[in-house]
């Protein structure tokens, strides 16, 4: 055991609560979640932030030296990599996503450049037992319970926002809605459930209205899977539903054919009887065509409305209604129509 001093702390490791200075070993369980010590190699002109604890933004230059948690991750816009099978201090892995997730990246897309190269320095240990400086491999799931198997939302309405693929405009949704319940005097909850670790999009719903933001990494959930999307979800929207909002937002991250869970979420029947409004974000109309025949098609859902870039203009918002029967209605533009088209009157949100 030996003593580090890091340069940044990543949000994935937030339930870790890390100070700078941290106790580190040169023993590597080599487990999703667990916290690594990494030094930045390489510069990098894209792509090129750390996501801190309070959700700042933080350049990386060669030299920092930083904590993650390892993780796997399967971007369509972004890098694909997988959990070392070994570690050893010296070795060179690398920065999976701008949320610290460190892996073994096995390809990425142009538009992010190639990744950060990591020198790896040491597990990081955490000290769970009072009195004792014997420590233990931290890992974010540490101190995080099992997760809910049955679904409890006492009736409180929930809306998901589906999308075809990653950035086609979930977020952009799930802000506008936020947004429009909170102005109406509806409290809101919102929730992240699949993809992987980054705070960003809920603290933008909480920035939006949201008296109340989850994501699954506060589960110890570095990336989400077809095996726990389920699972955990059932946990976000319990815990969500226990403050009695008058509506949940809840976000699907990245897309419906995703390696992250999605299917597996809208697999459940409690689940989608849970929810009482689909959204689906499209980036183009043949997108919105296909997630509408694939949702009703796969799993028996119509969507309320569909949004996203297939509809920033008229011919696009044609189109899609059209080929969809399905109300085509911009989360940016109309934001006040595309509430109403999602859950109607306040009353049938839960609003007094």
């Amino acid at each position: 055991m030996r003593a580090l001093s890091l340069d940044k702390i990543a949000s994935v490791t937030l339930n870790c609560a890390l100070r700078k200075d941290v106790r580190v070993e040169n023993e590597f369980p080599c487990r999703e979640g667990d916290v690594v010590a990494v030094r930045i190699l390489n510069a990098k002109t894209t792509y090129n932030t750390l996501e801190l604890p309070s959700g700042r933004m933080s350049t990386l230059r060669p030299g920092d030296v930083i904590a993650g948690a390892l993780g796997h991750r399967a971007a369509l816009l972004g890098y694909a990599g997988h959990v070392p099978e070994k570690l050893a201090v010296g070795d060179v892995i690398n920065l999976l996503n701008i949320g610290g997730v460190l892996g073994i990246c096995t390809s990425g897309s142009p538009s992010v450049g190639a990744p950060f190269e990591c020198e790896v320095l040491g597990q990081v240990l955490d000290f769970p037992f009072v009195g004792s400086r014997k420590g233990i491999p931290a890992n974010i799931s540490h101190h995080c319970g099992p997760l809910d198997e049955t679904l409890d939302l006492a009736k409180t309405p929930v809306v998901a926002v589906v999308g075809t693929c990653m950035n086609s405009g979930k977020t952009e949704a799930c802000l506008s809605l936020v947004h429009e319940f909170a102005r109406s005097n509806q409290k809101v909850s919102a929730g992240k459930s699949t993809g992987v670790s980054l705070r960003r999009d809920i603290l933008a719903m909480e920035d939006a209205g949201a008296f109340e933001a989850m994501i699954f990494t506060d589960l110890g959930i570095v990336t989400t899977s077809k095996q726990n999307a389920a699972g955990l979800s059932r946990t976000l929207l319990n815990r969500l539903a226990k403050n009695q909002p008058d509506v949940i937002l809840l976000e699907l991250g990245d897309g419906l054919l995703g390696d992250y869970g999605v299917d597996a979420i809208l697999d459940e029947a409690d689940l989608r009887a849970g929810f009482t409004s689909v959204v689906l974000a499209a980036n183009d109309p043949v997108a919105a065509w296909g997630g509408t025949v694939l949702l009703r098609e796969r799993y028996g859902i119509v969507p309320s409305v569909i949004t996203g870039p297939a509809t920033d203009n008229r011919a696009g918002c044609r189109a899609v209604e059209r080929e969809t029967n399905v109300p085509a209605i911009n989360a940016r533009t109309d934001r006040e129509a595309l509430a109403r088209a999602v859950l109607g009157t306040k009353e049938a949100a839960g609003a007094p």
